[in-house]
């Protein structure tokens, strides 16, 4: 079992290894040690996310997003990752009529996405590496390994602190949340341009934690109407809790 906690990215990172497999179609020295293999693999994931940071956070002015948003540099001067996201951030805008944006209050701003995206990767860092029973979570955003053993994860109650609203169980799988409960009203329906307050908070469950994390902001920006917009998008799953303290979830949810 390998653990490990990391500060990156304004919010804290876990990793959890159950199964440090070794991969025997890599000759590696360690690749008899299960253990050193996968404290490799947590160490390239971990230095993973600080170029992530290093590059897309909007706190720091020299980073790759913040000289492209002042107009400093063009896009094909930027790291190849850039591009990348931004191409994905377009498509979520898209599939999400809109309610994701790379520009909330009116400045280049892919956050929305880029934790999200970071994870799936650092997921899959510790996947090729043998190390597949694993749980990557930075900030509350899930990026569960291929292993076939379920895993149980507890979603905070966004009122009631210290008490869980649900529990998710399963493998393979990506789980975010978006609310209030923390930072209070900070998303914002990029329609109204006022702060969304129909619900405390919605997790939504799907595959792969770039499209569910980023989808998430945006559904808990469309408020109630993200019922029908989550039944609608094949692949996803909520459940959410009201601003009147009532819940739901879509048909598939995975709870007990």
């Amino acid at each position: 079992m390998t653990r490990h906690v990391e500060h990156v990215m304004g919010t804290v990172f876990s990793f959890d290894v159950r199964d440090a497999r070794a991969d025997s179609d890599v000759n590696t020295n360690d690749a008899a040690d299960p253990g050193a293999r996968a404290n490799a693999a947590v160490a390239r994931a971990v230095a993973w996310l600080h170029h992530v940071d290093a590059v897309f956070s909007t706190y720091r002015p020299d980073s790759a997003i913040s000289r492209l948003g002042r107009g400093e540099i063009e896009l094909s001067e930027c790291p190849p990752e850039v591009a990348q996201v931004l191409s994905l951030c377009a498509q979520t805008e898209h599939d999400t009529n809109g309610y994701f944006t790379t520009y909330p209050g009116g400045r280049l701003d892919p956050s929305g996405l880029v934790k999200g995206w970071a994870i799936e990767e650092a997921s899959r860092i510790l996947s090729e590496a043998g190390a597949r029973r694993h749980c990557v979570n930075g900030g509350g955003d899930i990026q569960l390994g291929p292993d076939p053993s379920p895993w149980r994860i507890g979603i905070a109650h966004p009122a009631r602190p210290g008490a869980l609203c649900t529990v998710v169980t399963g493998h393979d799988l990506a789980i975010a949340t978006s609310g209030s409960a923390e930072r209070g009203p900070h998303i914002l329906d990029p329609h109204t341009g006022r702060a969304a307050d129909a619900l405390l908070s919605i997790t939504l469950v799907g595959p792969r934690l770039t499209a569910v994390d980023a989808f998430a902001t945006a559904a808990f920006a469309m408020g109630d109407a993200a019922r029908d917009w989550v039944e609608e998008t094949s692949n996803l799953e909520a459940f959410a809790v009201t601003a009147s303290g009532d819940t739901w979830r879509t048909r598939g949810f995975p709870a007990i």
